[in-house]
């Protein structure tokens, strides 16, 4: 059979709309492969899709390369993870208005599995880690209108550099738990996966980041640890330790929420986590979640993170919220395919399926990716200088894209780097390399094809988050 004529009954046998049937094989056939002179010719005409931009091209920046000194994944603490997580499971219930006395089941339990994991950690970082335990009353629906107690706890790892000390990067996870009946705190909710997974993660990052000798951080930055309650009920845990550190004078660099980590169940595991930011309001630049988001993968890799341009699942919501809706960067990781039969549900069977939010769901292996996720980012984001201020973008009406931005004096910078991408293209590239802040014009780059950025870059090589340049798009009248 000729080509043509097994082109032509492939297009029957697919039952396309009437439309495409009537396509004419020998017309299409030369557009596929016609090596004709003409064509070639037209091609050369018509040259590149699209006008170079700069016009003739630039010698790629030289850059430098990412501190060294990474977290691997054989450093983390796979055994440890499972057996808090387990300790937490043994409550019972952790119901944030459950029992916060008995030291054998309820929310009191969590806390104090929690507070001594962390007095652990702490014993063995030197002293360097701080535990606090943060109490509050929250009230709302979920509390029946009337105030609740509510417990958060912190391991806080002061930055050594007086003028980044008071920025604080925060890991979080929730440890109360609840059933498909949300307001009984007296049925067993082991909440392995939501979220005692999240929680074994931030403390395994507390581990990790807080060691003293090799491998030790010694970020410039402060780091906190934290295991809240209260997600369930409305997310007071978060809204709290919001509150706490803007008492405590800190401003919030980062904040990485992990929020049912611990399960892969698709087939072909292990997968990438998905990592979540929202988009902001701002016209035409991302927001600083986004920027957070973009930095994690990069620090990490697309072959381990998968970026999700979104706040949240759809109808779902979790303890990085509040941070967001403050403007603040702050991100959620959540495994790769949920199964709803073992979140917020009351241990049972039914129909022969089984439900619950148990130990034997859980794939630690992918657990522990997540947490060397988490802690290779916070390690680079606490050694990198302080993000650059006041960006900002001019060149409208101009053949030249201009950037500007401020910065303090800081002698552990090596300068700054310029970023561009196109308006759909999800990920930033460096354009120039600088020392100082100034005003720089990207000569022959158009101010409306591509959105620009700035991050500052450490003489370590670790790199601040980027800050979007903004303009205003209004006509000016």
């Amino acid at each position: 059979m000729t080509t043509r004529k097994k082109l032509a009954r492939s297009f029957a046998e697919l039952a396309l709309p009437s439309v495409v049937l009537f396509v004419n094989a020998s017309a299409v056939l030369p557009a596929l492969r016609d090596p004709s002179p003409q064509r070639t010719q037209d091609r050369r005409v018509l040259g590149a899709p699209d006008p170079a931009e700069p016009p003739q091209g630039k010698p790629a920046p030289k850059l430098l390369a990412r501190p060294a000194g990474a977290l691997s994944r054989r450093e983390v603490d796979e055994a440890g993870m499972r057996s808090l997580i387990e300790q937490l499971v043994a409550c019972g219930t952790r119901h944030s208005l459950s029992s916060w006395t008995d030291p054998k089941r309820g929310a009191g339990c969590g806390r104090d599995r929690i507070v001594a994991h962390l007095n652990e950690i702490a014993k063995n970082s030197g002293g360097k880690l701080q535990v606090v335990v943060d109490k509050f009353e929250a009230t709302g629906e979920r509390t029946n209108n009337k105030p609740a107690h509510m417990e958060n706890v912190y391991g806080v790892l002061p930055g050594s550099d007086p003028k980044l000390a008071k920025t604080v990067f925060i890991v979080s996870g929730h440890f109360d738990s609840i059933t498909s009946d949300l307001m009984n705190p007296n049925l067993d909710a082991a909440g392995a996966d939501d979220d005692a997974s999240g929680v074994a993660v931030s403390m395994e990052c507390a581990r990790l980041l807080s060691r003293m000798g090799p491998g030790a951080v010694g970020g410039r930055a402060t780091l906190l640890f934290a295991a809240v309650s209260g997600e369930e009920q409305r997310l007071y845990g978060a809204e709290r330790m919001l509150q706490w550190v803007k008492e405590q004078g800190y401003t919030v660099g980062g904040m990485l929420d992990n929020d049912i980590v611990g399960a892969d169940f698709a087939p072909g595991v292990p997968h990438r986590v998905r990592l979540f930011s929202g988009a902001g309001e701002q016209d035409d630049a991302d927001s600083p979640s986004r920027e957070l988001a973009r930095a994690i993968e990069e620090i990490d890799s697309r072959e381990a993170i998968r970026l999700i341009f979104s706040l949240d699942r759809l109808g779902r919501g979790g303890d990085h919220e509040p941070f967001y809706r403050a403007g603040l960067p702050a991100v959620r990781f959540t495994e790769p395919l949920e199964d709803y039969r073992h979140q917020h549900q009351t241990p049972r069977m039914e129909n022969g399926v089984e439900y619950g939010d148990r130990m034997k769901y859980l794939n630690l292996r992918f657990a522990g990716n997540v947490a060397r996720a988490n802690a290779e980012a916070l390690r680079q984001l606490v050694l990198a200088p302080a993000v650059p201020a006041t960006v900002k973008l001019g060149g409208g009406v101009t053949p030249d894209a201009k950037i500007t931005w401020g910065a303090e004096e800081d002698p552990e910078r090596a300068g700054f780097e310029i970023l561009w991408r196109e308006t759909t293209e999800p990920r930033w590239q460096v354009f120039q390399f600088v020392t100082s802040a100034r005003e720089t014009a990207l000569k022959g780059v158009s101010t409306d094809n591509h959105f620009f950025a700035v991050r500052s870059v450490g003489k370590n090589g670790a790199r601040s988050m980027a800050v979007a340049a903004s303009a205003p798009r209004a006509l000016p009248f």
